[in-house]
């Protein structure tokens, strides 16, 4: 039986991985933005984000159905059926791709501003990187969850290290991309080992294939909904102001994005508890589960926005270079702010999905992606990349009160206005501290942070933000990960 706790370990694991690949990114940020510089940081982002666009349309929306049917599947053969139609098709989809991409790659290039070996490079990359998320997948789907978790590990320290060497060995960007490559094609080749040594090997008649494109097709929407809410603007920025401007804006939303960070921990554990509440109809405790995290988040996301805010200039020019803080950092306080609303969206996100309203959720990013691409379209060629980031946490600022909206409608929960209140008081006296040390330099920076935290311990302390009811709610809520963690 598949229980509790180990479904809990299983996601913190994920978690960890979320939080990993933020790492990642922070790592290559300083290092392709000082070494090759801010134009050759915007055709990276420019990669990526397009290996994360074209992933859904190899898919299908397949990912999601091998999760549905295969997670309590015990008929070996209609698993091996699952596994390699849906490998069969992912390879068919992704290979037309790139032999357009390949094909039109002069065009191509034209458009995403970069030279076309890139554009024949992302195409491989495409294959591999859809092949591998597959292995993943399935893995993720039949809960083998660590093995799952080490081979994430293993391809993230091994596509950070080829990455790393290649750039500062001077091989530039094309190696870095080459890079990529090549550690797409290594964990390829040992995933697929491992899937044929655990269920064997079939070749597919595609009797599932109808079923499982009906079940996944709809979810592509939401995906790529969000993917135009988190990253279509890298694209506008590239089309309307050249390919440097995608490098000065790219650097700063990635550190705002970083706040991302304190999300997931909270929102992992909630996944994990509240279900089983609901489902016994214990509605008070899923309404204190909320009411209680939701405070915690607010604890340490409301410092965290306004500091990263306030260090937005040294921060850059810390983690990139003095041309790109000088005109991005203004960048960071909208995708800080972005990144707070979008937190509080997820916690009361948990109650549509208790609710079971996957397409209305599906549907309000939809809305927030219309809102996005439109509004970008328009503003960004009049008023620049500080127009892209306004955008961006009105997008997400529309997110939030429409699940707020809809949430509410299903279940309301206490909301602590009076802490928010009071940690957003700290907050500011933080900054003015902060603003007024005027901290340059890593050291000074690391150190106008410690300080800053341990004056908004002190002040949230003396407001009586926090008492005895939440630090006793908070050991119930760990207590048992705890206990497991022990057996």
């Amino acid at each position: 039986m598949y229980s509790y706790f180990k479904f809990a370990k299983h996601t913190f694991l994920i978690a960890a991985l979320h939080t990993l690949g933020i790492i990642q990114s922070l790592i290559f940020l300083p290092i392709i933005t000082k070494i090759l510089g801010a134009g050759d940081y915007g055709i990276w982002v420019q990669i990526k984000a397009t290996i994360g666009l074209l992933i859904p349309f190899g898919f299908f929306g397949l990912q999601d159905s091998l999760v549905r049917f295969l997670s309590g599947e015990k008929d070996i053969e209609k698993v091996k059926e699952g596994v390699y139609s849906t490998l069969a098709f992912t390879s068919g989809a992704t290979l037309i791709t790139a032999l357009i991409l390949t094909v039109f790659s002069g065009p191509v290039a034209v458009f995403f501003q970069f030279a076309p070996i890139f554009v024949k490079l992302l195409g491989l990359i495409l294959i591999f990187e859809s092949l591998n998320s597959a292995f993943l997948t399935i893995m993720q789907a039949r809960r083998e969850i660590e093995k799952y978790f080490w081979f994430s590990i293993f391809k993230t320290f091994g596509e950070t290290g080829l990455i790393i060497g290649a750039i500062t060995l001077g091989y530039g960007l094309s190696g870095a991309v080459f890079s990529l490559l090549l550690g797409r094609i290594a964990i390829f080749l040992i995933l697929f080992i491992y899937i044929i040594r655990k269920i064997g090997i079939k070749f597919p008649n595609f009797s599932l294939i109808a079923d499982y494109l009906r079940f996944g097709m709809p979810t592509m929407t939401n995906n790529l909904s969000y993917w135009a809410v988190a990253s279509a603007d890298r694209y506008i920025i590239g089309l309307s102001l050249g390919i440097l401007f995608v490098g000065y804006y790219a650097p700063a939303y990635s550190i705002g994005m970083l706040l991302v960070f304190f999300i997931i921990p909270i929102t992992s554990i909630l996944t994990v508890v509240l279900p089983k509440f609901f489902d016994e109809n214990n509605l008070d405790e899923v309404k204190k589960y909320l009411s209680y995290s939701l405070k915690y988040f607010l604890l340490i996301m409301t410092p965290a926005v306004f500091g990263v805010s306030v260090l937005s200039r040294q921060l850059l020019e810390i983690l990139s270079t003095k041309e790109i803080a000088a005109n991005a950092y203004f960048v960071i306080p909208f995708i800080a702010a972005a990144m707070f609303v979008y937190g509080i969206a997820c916690f009361l996100n948990q109650i549509l999905f208790l609710a079971k309203k996957t397409k209305l959720i599906a549907a309000i990013w939809g809305v927030a992606a219309i809102i996005n691409l439109g509004l970008n379209a328009i503003f960004i060629p009049r008023f620049g990349i500080i127009a892209a980031a306004i955008i961006t946490f009105i997008s997400y600022f529309c997110v939030f009160l429409l699940i707020w909206y809809f949430a509410f409608k299903e279940l309301k929960f206490k909301i602590d206005w009076n802490f928010m209140t009071k940690s957003m008081a700290a907050s500011t006296l933080m900054i003015l501290f902060i603003w007024r040390f005027n901290p340059w330099g890593m050291f000074n920076v690391i150190l106008s942070i410690i300080l800053g935290a341990f004056i908004y311990g002190i002040l949230i302390f003396l407001f009586k933000g926090v008492g005895k009811k939440e630090v006793a709610f908070l050991r119930e809520l760990i207590k048992p990960f705890i206990k497991n963690t022990q057996i």
